[in-house]
This record gives C-alpha cells, sequence and structure tokens, in this order.
C-alpha cells in the first residue's frame, strides 16, 4: 500500500466510525452539482505573493515556503501584511527575502535562529511560531546537505516524476511526519509533504519554458491537503456537521488540541468527504482530482462569508 492508499484508507475509517464530526452524505449530489469547476481550468501560484525566477530559485523558494507553510494555530497572533492572510504574509515575506539576497542555500538554511526567522517575517522573537520555523528549516537544511548534495533540484528529481515518490521522500523530515492516532490505529494525512508536490507542479509550469521536474505523472493521486480550512469550509456549505459542543468550542475560538479525537476526525472527515465528492462528480461526468477540489475550496475560504466565522484553530507543525 502506498502512502497516498494509506491515506485514503485510515479517513475513510475514521470518517466511518468518527463520534464529534459526520459527513452529510445525501447533500453531496446537489453539492457537487453546483461547485464552478470553470475556476479549475487554470489554476496558478500569485507571482505577487510567490517568488517565481528560474528552475532554481522557483524550487528553492516552494520547499522552503512549504517546510514553513505551517502554524495556522499561532495565526491570530501572526503581525499580517495589511489585507494579507497569516498563509500570505509569510510567502510574501520569503518572496522579497529571495529578491534581496537570492535563494536561501544550505548554509543558510543551518544558520536559521528564531530572531533570524522573526526579523525576515517581521514578527516578534518570543513568538513560538518563529522557533518551530527555525528548526524547520535547520532540519532541511540538513536533509539537502546529507542526501542531496545541498541542491533542492535533486530532492525533486530523486522523485523521478512521481508526486507520491516526492511525498515520501520529504517524510524524512520530522514537521512532514504527519501521521495521528485514533482509537489506537495509524491515520496518515502528509498535508504539506503533498502540498509541496502540488505547489512545485504549479510553480514549475508557470515557468518560460517550464520545467520537465514539475511535470508529475501522478498528480491525480493526491488527496486534500487537510488542514484547518477546507473543513471549515465544508461545514459552512453544509457538507460536514459537528457535534454542538464542538462547535460550541470552535466558535468561542478555544484552541483544539492536535492529535486528539476531535482534531483528527475533522481533518479525516473532510479528506473522506472530498474523495465522495470526487466519486459524485465523477458519476456527473466530470474528471476532477481531490487536489483541484482543495485549490477550489481553499480559494473559496479567502471569502468573507467564510473569514467572518471561527475555524478550529491548532497549534501543530502540520498545517
Amino acid at each position: 500500500m502506498g502512502l497516498l492508499d494509506e491515506v485514503r484508507r485510515s479517513c475513510a475509517a475514521v470518517a466511518a466510525r468518527a463520534r464529534q464530526v459526520r459527513i452529510a452524505t445525501a447533500a453531496l449530489p446537489a453539492y457537487a452539482a453546483a461547485l464552478p469547476l470553470d475556476r479549475l481550468a487554470h489554476p496558478t501560484l500569485d507571482p505577487a505573493t510567490h517568488y517565481l525566477a528560474d528552475e532554481a530559485g522557483t524550487i528553492a523558494y516552494v520547499l522552503t515556503l512549504d517546510t514553513i507553510n505551517f502554524g495556522s494555530g499561532w495565526f491570530p497572533l501572526l503581525r499580517k501584511r495589511p489585507g494579507r492572510s497569516g498563509y500570505f504574509t509569510i510567502a510574501l515575506a520569503l518572496k522579497e527575502a529571495f529578491e534581496r539576497e537570492g535563494p536561501w542555500d544550505v548554509a543558510t538554511l543551518l544558520a536559521m535562529t528564531p530572531a533570524r526567522c522573526a526579523a525576515v517575517f517581521g514578527q516578534d522573537p518570543s513568538l513560538p511560531l518563529m522557533h518551530l520555523f527555525a528548526q524547520a528549516l535547520n532540519d532541511y537544511g540538513r536533509l539537502l546537505r546529507t542526501a542531496y548534495g545541498g541542491d533542492p533540484r535533486r530532492l525533486v528529481a530523486s522523485a523521478e516524476g512521481s508526486a507520491e515518490r516526492l511525498v515520501e521522500r520529504l517524510t524524512a523530515l520530522a514537521f512532514y511526519r504527519d501521521v495521528a492516532q485514533y482509537d489506537g490505529q495509524p491515520v496518515a494525512f502528509y498535508k504539506r509533504a503533498q502540498l509541496a508536490a502540488a505547489d512545485l507542479a504549479l510553480a514549475l509550469r508557470q515557468l518560460t519554458p517550464p520545467s520537465p521536474l514539475g511535470v508529475f505523472h501522478d498528480l491525480d493521486r493526491l488527496t486534500i491537503f487537510a488542514d484547518n480550512l477546507v473543513p471549515h469550509v465544508l461545514r459552512i456549505d453544509g457538507i460536514l456537521e459537528y457535534a454542538p459542543a464542538l462547535l460550541a468550542r470552535i466558535t468561542a475560538e478555544e484552541l483544539i488540541e492536535p492529535g486528539s479525537p476531535e482534531e483528527v476526525e475533522i481533518r479525516a472527515c473532510a479528506v473522506h468527504a472530498v474523495e465522495l465528492l470526487v466519486a459524485e462528480l465523477r458519476r456527473q461526468g466530470h474528471c476532477v482530482t481531490a487536489h483541484q477540489l482543495d485549490y477550489l475550496l481553499w480559494n473559496r475560504g479567502q471569502e468573507p462569508r467564510y473569514k467572518a466565522q471561527p475555524r478550529h484553530r491548532a497549534r501543530t507543525v502540520y498545517y
């Protein structure tokens, strides 16, 4: 069984016996039919907030960004750029750092400290997230140095055109090894490792000419990237239903413990709900993948009506 089969199987098993989160399966056909699939025609990474340069620089940027693409549980404490979310604040700050200094090499990654991260990202050095960013960047630098000759391109090339193999490579890093426990059984998500593959495919396709390193033959194997935004969108849209006590905690902006049964159920039910949506859309004649729906739903979550209601927050390195 491959890593992505493990994600699908384990999330489906959680959804089948979840106690605090339910998938409204009867609502799936109408919801699927109403999705604006035309928005999936040309997904891109916005060059206004992402560093897209030559092949080497683009790969370095995407892998560095995805190495620190976590911490949404701390985002209410983040100093955000005007009009920018937490994610886009970090993405833009990293883009500006690469434009000033050039792509970060292994020596730079290994030398990263919480204070340096705070300076780059415009944050208070005491914010715990800056300590985690520094640790993640140090670990990534060590992996590049020991396994790939310090070259992020060699890491991507080692996947030999397989998104799933790239996910496997990245799980050598602890902060990418996104596996929880539920009722004594492992539940795999690999959210950020999967997102890195999808982001690389988008970014490298946008180069002129496109880079062949971004051509993955199995992108359709990716699941959604289970975080706290896509489940929130699915809940607001009536596809996920939360137990009243859990919803009250989220509405009160109480932190949810990472790895707790309710946190695992939220993420796993979102994964499985989108798998059911993919199956329904295919029944309706649409060839759509789970990671394409993630792109659609995540961007829907930037709209004011979704931002107006609290989503669950967990202080974790996995999203």
